[in-house]
């Protein structure tokens, strides 16, 4: 799911590979941050992306940074965000955590997690 997303409106949101440094990068760069720790094999994984995809369509999230982190194969930056597995989406405005949820897969919750870094 890496590459950027075009939200059509004027603004584009991002979504590509999780790095330290592109994590640095987001958390400066005055957009909202949300950091999705995912497997390729999590079906609720699958879901929940699909629903962050169709947020970032929306004008109200169209400048969040998406950084895809990979439960199975990034541990060390799992265990510095405290995920203790996969399908937990991350929510930062600039370098706070706003929101957290694990397993989530309704429009309505995760978009609302969304809201409170656009506050």
């Amino acid at each position: 799911m890496a590459g950027v997303i075009l939200a059509g409106s004027a603004f584009a949101s991002e979504q590509t590979a999780y790095s330290p440094e592109r994590f640095a990068r987001a958390q400066l760069s005055g957009s909202p941050v949300l950091v999705d720790i995912a497997a390729s094999w999590c079906p609720v994984c699958k879901v929940q992306a699909t629903v962050v995809h169709q947020a970032l369509a929306e004008p109200a999230f169209s400048h969040f940074v998406v950084l895809d982190l990979d439960f199975d194969t990034q541990k060390d930056a799992v265990r510095r965000f405290g995920a203790t597995m996969q399908s937990t989406l991350i929510i930062f405005k600039g370098k706070k955590e706003v929101a957290r949820v694990v397993g989530a897969t309704d429009p309505d919750v995760i978009e609302a997690m969304m809201r409170r870094a656009t506050d």
